[in-house]
């Protein structure tokens, strides 16, 4: 009987929330200059090498084409991840919105300039320029909606809400959840 009051207390296994990727990410649009600032800004920050982005739309009022590369983006995983992610809300004073969560539990922010990223150099090469920040939480189970083999749908009870994805950056990262202007 006491065995079963020890396991009801405890925090289930399978609902822990954690970080499954940390995604940072520049768009440039058509401008090649801007893009190649943004590629050199992203290696500076984290010492990965981003990958290019493409469009796959023809839009001639934006003079963009299918095949044209318009911005970058790195994905950070694991103790890198978490390693990046305080500097990153340091940036932003260490209060996200309401608006930067999602329904399904990410977060996603902008930081308008990268100097306010802690020891982050300014670059006479790179200027001033911003970057978009996307945290994606995963539970344990969530690999049954990628596997090859009887893959499945994440089941509504086990997905992660907006006020759990608040609550886990509260107690793991410290922040405020400031209200919308």
């Amino acid at each position: 009987m006491e065995k079963t009051k020890d396991i009801k207390k405890e925090k289930a296994k399978m609902r822990e929330v954690r970080i499954e990727k940390l995604t940072l990410n520049i768009g440039a649009g058509k401008d090649q200059t801007l893009l190649n600032k943004g590629v050199k800004l992203i290696k500076n920050l984290t010492g990965i090498d981003p990958v290019k982005t493409f469009t796959v739309k023809r839009i001639p009022t934006w003079g963009l084409r299918p095949g044209l590369p318009i911005g970058c983006k790195v994905t950070i995983r694991g103790k890198e991840a978490l390693n990046m992610i305080p500097r990153l809300l340091d940036a932003k004073t260490n209060e996200l919105r309401l608006s930067h969560f999602d329904e399904n539990g990410s977060i996603s922010f902008g930081i308008p300039e990268y100097i306010d990223i802690k020891d982050a150099k300014y670059d006479p090469e790179i200027g001033i320029m911003g970057l978009q920040a996307c945290i994606t939480l995963q539970r344990p189970g969530f690999r049954i909606k990628r596997r090859k083999i009887k893959r499945r749908k994440i089941p509504m009870r086990h997905r992660i809400t907006k006020e759990e994805a608040m609550e886990f950056m509260k107690s793991e990262f410290k922040i405020k959840i400031g209200e919308e202007e």
